[in-house]
């Protein structure tokens, strides 16, 4: 061990310290644990409702939509998919109509999201179908030729309908008949419930097939869109522009990033000016390591004295005092890592914050620590420390002996 760590440590040790010195740098060590364990804490969860937001958007949509710049639709689907599909980078592709309608049941009503599917293309990327409660993803029809509907758990609950129960759905896009414009109506078979873990969906989305859909819309073997999985979610910007060439004209598309970019960007800013605001917290406690290390060069003054007339050069007599202020900031980072991730940890296990899903989008908070973070808080918080004991170093480097040993 080196003379300057020797002596740091012997300080820091020392049982002769006055009481109040051992409080400050005990008070000190506790703002830099707590300041780094909130930040750790807050960027965790940060990071954690990003994610779940993220992966539950992406596992019931699309990464790239295919979309005709006509209202017409797309009738060659079949044809567009097969040369679609060989496009690097495309995971999956299918067919898709959209339609808003009316569900009834008994004597309740919703008005909820109608998407029509292939079962079987839709199968290999939609998280939807794959997450299914009660009842299956079979889409025949049952011996009176009624259709089958897949519903969320939210929507079924709320109309106290399950697997098996019939239903009425109604389309806005009717037949037009002398007295006006009447909306279509079909009764459908409730084949199965799906839970995605995503209120939106849950509450508001059925799935029927294809055919039934475009029946239900009166419109002929069309496609309001293709939607696309890509294999890399970063190169999806890339992919939809090699897409929109391999269409040809008349189509154009939009990705994920851009369909959800001002949510993503709330995210961003929150967790940028949540690191500032909470980074305040270890700065103070950087200055709380400032007045321990001012205390105790005034309590050691003598014995700075005593070291440089022994020939301790002054820059041996400032490396004792950044030693000592960076043992106090690492033992507080230290403890702060620890007691952030596993806070982190427990609350995202036992998923100790629930949140109201009709806002948040799901029901509780998840917490996603990241080594990345680790590594620039632990960074950041011994800069801090390490600049805060510039000045109290300096100053022991520049006492003279012969003025504090004058008169011993």
């Amino acid at each position: 061990m080196s003379f300057e760590w020797m002596v740091a440590l012997r300080y820091l040790r020392s049982p002769h310290r006055p009481a109040v010195l051992r409080l400050v740098t005990l008070l000190s060590i506790v703002g830099v644990g707590a300041g780094v364990a909130t930040l750790v804490i807050a960027l965790a969860m940060n990071t954690g409702f990003r994610q779940a937001l993220r992966d539950r958007l992406l596992g019931v949509t699309a990464h790239v939509n295919l979309k005709p710049l006509g209202t017409d639709g797309i009738r060659n689907y079949t044809d567009l998919i097969a040369r679609l599909e060989k496009v690097p980078g495309v995971r999956s592709i299918a067919p898709a109509i959209y339609n808003t309608v009316l569900l009834s049941s008994g004597g309740s009503a919703r008005g909820i999201v109608l998407k029509g599917i292939d079962p079987e293309m839709e199968s290999r990327s939609d998280e939807a179908l794959r997450r299914i409660v009660s009842g299956s993803v079979n889409f025949t029809p049952d011996a009176d030729g009624i259709q089958a509907l897949l519903v969320g758990k939210i929507l079924a609950d709320e109309l106290k309908v399950g697997a098996g129960a019939y239903v009425t759905l109604t389309s806005p896009q009717g037949t037009l008949t002398p007295f006006g414009l009447l909306p279509k109506s079909r009764r459908f078979r409730i084949c199965g419930i799906f839970d995605s873990g995503f209120y939106d969906y849950d509450a508001n989305w059925g799935f029927v097939t294809l055919s039934s859909a475009q029946r239900l819309a009166d419109i002929g073997d069309v496609a309001s869109l293709l939607e696309v999985r890509v294999t890399r979610l970063d190169d999806a910007e890339r992919i939809a522009d090699a897409l929109k060439q391999a269409a040809g004209a008349g189509y154009t598309t939009t990705t994920w990033i851009e369909e959800n970019r001002a949510l993503f960007r709330a995210l961003s800013l929150e967790k940028l000016v949540t690191a500032l605001f909470i980074g305040l917290i270890t700065f103070v406690a950087g200055l709380n390591i400032l007045v321990v290390l001012t205390m105790t060069v005034t309590d050691k003054a003598r014995d700075i004295a005593v070291l440089v007339a022994m020939g301790a050069r002054r820059a041996q007599i400032r490396r004792i005092f950044v030693f000592q202020g960076f043992v106090v900031g690492a033992i507080g980072t230290l403890s702060g890592l620890i007691g952030g991730y596993g806070l982190s940890w427990i609350a995202n296990a036992w998923r100790l914050i629930p949140l109201n899903p009709e806002v948040y989008a799901i029901p509780y908070v998840p917490f996603r620590s990241s080594a990345f973070d680790a590594i620039w808080i632990a960074a950041a918080s011994l800069a801090i420390c390490s600049l805060a004991t510039l000045v109290p170093a300096r100053a022991a480097s520049r006492i003279f002996p012969v003025e504090i040993l004058r008169f011993e």
